[in-house]
């Protein structure tokens, strides 16, 4: 397929290149959010940092966020400071720009500091969506529950639209993790995101996260940046390893290679 270049020099269309413009967009839709429409999957793909890998030392977070097919649709870049993130580790507050293909903010998330914990009831994640920036579009809030994970999918008038209910088990043993979308009323399946499996390696060694996101094509064009913004809030709250949590992960291995070879050594 041939690359058509953009006005800001990007390439067009082909796998790894940006996905073309809609011919035909709804009067209505807030400007960026016009690929929106054309998809109903999205991938996002966090982007691995050398630095965290070997250091440990957290970086601000970035993402790709593509089509089925590979082609990019927008760039995520958290915008946190470096105490924050080095401090409240995958609790901190964030402020995450979502860019297009002219490096042009189209969605604004942002997510204040606040308690997880089902004891606290009043006090839950909560992630604002503004597209464009100043313009609030929806809300994702965690909804109280003992065991598995509920999430909320609001309007900008803060009315429930999609809910979001997730395994009671998050851990990423080999397979994926999916959180399944549902009517407001939980009647009706809608779409799911899925925390996608990545390797052993990566998985124990790094916090770069693999989602894949499905809903229905006629959706609305703002609860699908709704529900991209619930993406990165299930990233943080349940996938984001802290520096402690990469450590135990490194000391299972290094144990379970030693129990390994003096297993083998003992049969030979």
């Amino acid at each position: 397929m041939m690359m058509q270049p953009t006005a800001g020099g990007a390439p067009v269309g082909g796998q790894g290149g940006w996905i073309p413009a809609p011919q035909q967009v709804p009067v209505d839709c807030p400007p960026g959010l016009q690929y929106l429409t054309q998809v109903d999957q999205l991938m996002v793909k966090q982007k691995l940092e050398a630095i965290e890998a070997v250091t440990g030392f957290e970086t601000n977070n970035k993402y790709e966020i593509t089509n089925s097919m590979g082609q990019r649709i927008y760039q995520a870049v958290e915008d946190t400071c470096c105490c924050t993130r080095n401090c409240c580790g995958a609790s901190r507050p964030f402020d995450i720009k979502i860019l297009d293909n002219t490096r042009k903010q189209v969605i604004h998330l942002s997510r204040p500091l606040r308690c997880s914990t089902c004891w606290c009831p009043c006090c839950l994640q909560k992630v604002t969506v503004e597209a464009p920036p100043g313009k609030t579009v929806g809300y994702v809030r965690q909804a109280w529950s003992c065991c598995k994970p509920k999430f909320k999918i609001n309007d900008a008038s803060d009315q429930t639209i999609l809910r979001i209910k997730g395994p009671c088990c998050q851990w990423n043993i080999c397979g994926d993790i999916d959180f399944d979308v549902t009517s407001a009323d939980e009647s009706t399946d809608v779409g799911r995101i899925s925390k996608q499996w990545t390797g052993l390696a990566k998985e124990m060694f790094t916090d770069a996260d693999n989602f894949g996101m499905s809903f229905p094509l006629d959706l609305d064009v703002k609860i699908k940046s709704v529900m991209l913004g619930a993406v990165f809030l299930i990233d943080f709250m349940f996938f984001e390893k802290d520096k402690d949590d990469v450590k135990s992960s490194e000391v299972i291995i290094i144990c379970f290679a030693f129990n390994k070879t003096v297993f083998d050594c003992t049969v030979c």
